[in-house]
């Protein structure tokens, strides 16, 4: 694949920031710049009459279709949640929708032979895997808030500026429109409280409350709740899905980690969930406090065992 020339990049970038509404390797989503939007980050999501989920269903909502908020309601129900958003016809309740924004970026002219992170900074970017014998096809999507390693900007599908990702679960490579991503600086993600000794800073998990504590000096210095495993299911290989409970030392963190299958060609509804942001290992097994972008659920257990949080807090 050729580089980019600085007179490619200059008329290139022009018409990224200038045509979005006329290339169809992007999703149509021009039109919500300006509004409160959440996506359906499940398979489908009821619209309810009122904000109860023993209201009549007067509507469904699918997977990754954006939806207008009107407003925040709290209700009485449910009471670990009880957030629910006004919308068109009626109300959907917080659990499976994902708070979005849509702000879009000047691509780089270059990336840094060692890389860089960015982060999506919309509903979601179709990636596209270009493939010698196929051309350009869809794999991945990447959604709002997921962090990836980009390595490269090269002309993509439209000829547009697009970042080549490092897929780091099976050293895959893939594209998405440079508009998409945001690059992450250096300041973003340098350690918090650098001055604190590690062995004065600690992490408490309370299982039974779904709440994370943050001490520093025996001080609280955070705290938010959390949704741990979910308990009494198989996952990967037969592994249990409970979190486990014990003493443990962050092993490794990964502000980038593709969780479940790698797998190019899976479907959206697959269990598959590249760049999953912010993860801090605390077992060899590969449970990890980290960012979601799947769930709106905080506060009852939602995971394989992982310790999911929200991105900002992660």
């Amino acid at each position: 694949m050729r580089p980019i020339s600085r007179r490619d990049f200059l008329k290139l970038s022009a018409l990224a920031l200038g045509g979005l509404a006329f290339t169809p390797f992007l999703p149509e989503i021009t039109e919500f710049e300006d509004v409160n939007l959440v996506r359906v980050a499940t398979k489908s999501v009821s619209v309810y009459r009122g904000p109860t989920d023993q209201s009549l269903i007067v509507g469904t909502w699918n997977r990754d279709e954006l939806v207008n908020v009107y407003a925040e309601i709290t209700a009485d129900e449910p009471k670990y949640n009880p957030v629910w958003y006004r919308v068109w016809g009626g109300y959907m309740h917080r659990a499976r929708l994902q708070r979005v924004k849509i702000h879009y970026n000047q691509p780089l002219t270059v990336v840094p032979e060692t890389g860089l992170l960015a982060e999506v900074t919309v509903p979601y970017s179709q990636a596209y895997h270009n493939s010698p014998l196929d051309g350009w096809q869809t794999t991945y999507r990447l959604y709002y808030g997921s962090v990836h390693w980009i390595v490269a900007v090269e002309p993509g599908p439209d000829g547009q500026p697009w970042y080549r990702i490092l897929d780091e679960l099976d050293e895959a490579t893939y594209h998405a429109p440079a508009i998409h991503l945001r690059p992450i600086s250096p300041e973003e993600i340098a350690p918090i409280s650098p001055d604190v000794p590690l062995e004065k800073k600690r992490i408490e998990v309370a299982l039974n409350t779904q709440t994370l504590t943050c001490y520093e000096y025996d001080q609280v210095v955070f705290q938010t709740n959390i949704s741990s495993g979910i308990a009494g299911l198989s996952g990967a290989g037969g592994a249990s899905t409970n979190t486990p409970a014990s003493n443990f030392n962050i092993i490794v963190k990964m502000p980038s980690k593709h969780m479940g299958e790698a797998n190019l060609a899976a479907g959206i509804d697959d269990y598959v969930l590249p760049g999953v942001p912010w993860c801090s290992f605390f077992t060899e097994e590969g449970h990890a406090f980290h960012g979601t972008y799947w769930h709106d659920n905080f506060g009852v257990p939602m995971s394989h065992g992982c310790v999911n949080m929200r991105i900002e807090e992660a």
